[in-house]
């Protein structure tokens, strides 16, 4: 089992920071500006790393019109042929390198989702930290091997996908001798409903296949990473937009910046409330522990006085025997005289 895995000296698994990453996909509407603009308000909203998408429609697909190369109903692109969809989508090579620059002065990693081989080609030589592939790409090991052999982490997307195809890919990546793997639950609805996530799928993939395990969350709900994360997801990736009005082919999934900074505020609070296994007082619950029931005289007791349920009673604060000694002190007598009000004691009862 790994445990962690490491991208620009950042340790990502169980026990350290959770890893956000915002995805800006298609969010740019090809204007390289409002590409820049969104990058800081990622920076601004939280954080870590920025994702994009590297491809081309010529590298997706091909043009054509024929039904199979249609997006049928459904879908937000729904009536579009592929081609068009990522004609419209695509990140245009050229402002790659400037973002990661761009992002890297911001402090943030940035990488990418490479599509085919010429893509892996082009990621290398900008020199990206770490690949991402997304859940369509999943069965595709010969681009998985292709990443792997580039020795960087790789993050796997496993909408879709049945056990067995992950597992495929992740010995395809490790029989590449790359075993520096994350994987991502997510379901590959635009958006997604929070009925679908099925987030209890997040520890059984962690004990199945022994890697991190962290969540590609397409649905609007902050709930959802917060659950995900008290289940143990080690990366929340969510995609980025500056404003859902302005409507584009991945808006309708993307976290506007308030959004991702009420997200990132949510999963850094649930992280820390995780805390770890514990049983005793904390120390603020210290002082605390007055309030508990104890055992109290509640009238005045002469010495030699039997002790009864009519004299001493349990109640708060919590400054005398405890309650579980009520059953030994009943029917013994006051070594002392007692005024009402005193919490009890072995030093006022003859054993």
């Amino acid at each position: 089992m790994k445990d962690k895995v490491a991208i620009k000296g950042r340790n990502i698994g169980p026990g350290h920071p959770v890893y956000i990453i915002a995805e800006l996909s298609a969010n740019h509407g090809q204007s390289f500006e409002r590409a820049c603009e969104t990058i800081r308000a990622m920076k601004e909203a939280g954080a870590d790393a920025v994702k994009l998408q590297t491809y081309t429609p010529d590298t997706m697909t091909i043009q054509c019109d024929r039904e199979e190369f249609r997006i049928g109903k459904g879908s937000p692109w729904e009536g579009k042929t592929l081609y068009e969809l990522y004609g419209e989508a695509y990140t245009p090579w050229e402002w790659q390198p400037k973002l990661k620059a761009m992002a890297e002065d911001l402090g943030l990693a940035c990488f990418s989702t490479p599509f085919d081989a010429t893509a892996v080609e082009f990621l290398e030589k900008m020199d990206v930290p770490a690949y991402k592939i997304a859940s369509f790409e999943l069965t595709d090991l010969p681009l998985i091997e292709r990443v792997a052999r580039t020795g960087k982490p790789l993050i796997l997307s496993t909408g879709m996908a049945s056990a067995e195809e992950i597992q495929e890919a992740a010995d395809c990546a490790r029989n590449a001798d790359n075993d520096q793997i994350i994987l991502l639950k997510c379901t590959s609805a635009y958006p997604a409903a929070a009925e679908e996530m099925n987030l209890r799928t997040i520890p059984d993939m962690y004990e199945r296949f022994g890697v991190p395990v962290g969540l590609s969350d397409h649905s609007l709900e902050l709930a959802v990473p917060v659950a995900a994360v008290a289940l143990g997801a080690c990366v929340i990736e969510k995609h980025f937009c500056l404003s859902r009005k302005e409507k584009g082919p991945d808006t309708a999934f993307s976290l506007e910046p308030e959004e991702f900074r009420a997200m990132v505020t949510a999963v850094r609070r649930a992280q820390t409330a995780l805390g770890s296994v514990q049983f005793a007082p904390t120390e603020k619950e210290q002082a605390s522990r007055v309030f508990r029931r104890s055992l109290f005289t509640v009238r005045d007791i002469a010495k030699g006085e039997t002790f009864t349920a009519e004299n001493v009673r349990c109640i708060r604060p919590g400054y005398g025997l405890p309650p579980k000694e009520i059953k030994n002190v009943l029917g013994r007598k006051a070594r002392t005289a007692i005024s009402r009000g005193t919490p009890l004691s072995w030093e006022n009862v003859f054993k």
